[in-house]
């Protein structure tokens, strides 16, 4: 990376890189070495990283596709599971092009129903993940976890060994800490960039299949937010300080994130899938099961498809503190049952226990409701 630029500049490569990336997934293939595409959190990508292969996020926050998707699928469903498909049907994700195994996971009904027309397209494997973070619901994750590894070891006809998953473990480990550094940097007050910006490092890092370079990359990057971080801090001064929680963040759905720092306020952390919650707990290096390891890791992530969802509640309040956060803007897709039930109790978490500003916004991937989304968050601020 050219540390000429000026870091506007290079939060923008990062924002990019889903996109320019795409030929290095060619690539890949080229080399003869697997992809593995993913849409969830709850994958243990290490079991994939240890038979070297790569693994990559798969397409499914645009409306590009959801029309498409509409001819196959119910209009009310979520634009998430819409857009998924309809990448897959439309054959317009060079990801999902290049992949030789869809790994899948229960965590709605719709996903789930979903994933069975999708392995029209390609060969689609489904993780079975518990309702319940209890004492049974990890019996039968751990087993998955092991499940997840035989299907690994017989589909591209390798072995897997536990020493490689060890490796993969420190490797995955180690990226996880570069992200929370970057995170933390926003504890800062005034921050020493946009939130939005943060994001794209964040987002744009999870589609570099190498995990050390990417590792490397953040701490890179971290390094020149801080020798400018005097300068920005002056520059962006201090702003109501919002954490957006709910579904996950990405294409359509910046649109809130854009609008909320446009309307004067600033994003310290971002609770959801595409933030925080995908880094903050590490596997542990020293349980000499690795699959206890990972299953323990994977299972105490907090998501509203969870009854109850303990840890969601945990890590939220967590950031709320550490962040120093005035408000949280829960930010949730239509259709999306799970987190739009879940709004009722986050919202009195936050204004009762945690005595912040709550603010639910309900959104899809079009950009027709940004007026309203500009007025009610124009709306907190003002009243922050």
């Amino acid at each position: 990376m050219d540390v000429r630029k000026e870091l506007p500049e290079v939060f923008e490569e990062f924002g990019d890189a889903r996109k320019t990336q795409f030929m290095v997934a060619k690539e890949i293939k080229d080399q003869g070495r697997p992809l593995v595409g993913t849409y969830c959190t709850y994958v243990p990508v290490e079991l994939v990283m240890a038979m070297d292969a790569a693994v990559v996020g798969l397409c499914s926050m645009s409306d590009e596709t959801i029309p498409l998707a509409e001819q196959d699928l119910p209009a009310s469903l979520c634009p998430l599971i819409k857009s998924s498909y309809g990448f897959a049907k439309a054959d317009k994700c060079p990801y999902f092009y290049f992949s030789d195994l869809v790994v899948a996971e229960t965590t709605c009904d719709g996903k789930k129903k979903m994933y069975e027309l999708m392995e029209e397209f390609k060969p689609v494997y489904v993780m079975q993940l518990p309702n319940t973070q209890d004492e049974d619901g990890f019996a039968l994750w751990k087993n998955e976890v092991v499940r997840f590894k035989e299907k690994l070891e017989d589909f591209f006809g390798v072995t897997i060994t536990e020493d490689a998953i060890r490796a993969a473990i420190r490797d995955r480990n180690e990226e996880r800490q570069a992200a929370l550094e970057i995170f933390e940097l926003m504890k800062m007050d005034p921050v020493p960039m946009m939130g939005h910006d943060m994001f794209k490092v964040i987002y744009g890092s999870s589609f570099t299949f190498d995990r050390v370079l990417s590792a490397q990359q953040m701490r890179d990057m971290k390094t020149r937010i801080l020798d400018e971080a005097e300068a920005n801090r002056a520059k962006i001064g201090h702003r109501p300080r919002i954490i957006v929680s709910g579904c996950p963040m990405g294409g359509a759905t910046e649109k809130v994130a854009r609008i909320i720092e446009e309307s004067g306020g600033v994003i310290v952390a971002f609770e959801n899938c595409t933030g925080i919650k995908n880094y903050h707990r590490m596997v542990d290096e020293s349980n000499p099961d690795v699959y206890e390891a990972l299953a323990e890791r994977y299972f105490k992530i907090g998501c509203s498809v969870m009854s109850p969802d303990t840890y969601r509640f945990q890590l939220l309040g967590e950031m709320i503190d550490e962040f120093k956060a005035d408000a949280v803007v829960d930010m949730t897709l239509q259709g999306c049952h799970t987190y739009n039930v879940e709004t009722y109790g986050i919202g009195h978490f936050c204004t009762e226990e945690k005595n912040v500003a709550y603010l639910h916004v309900e959104t899809d991937y079009s950009t027709t409701d940004e007026g309203q989304l500009a007025t009610r968050i124009q709306a907190l601020l003002e009243m922050l």
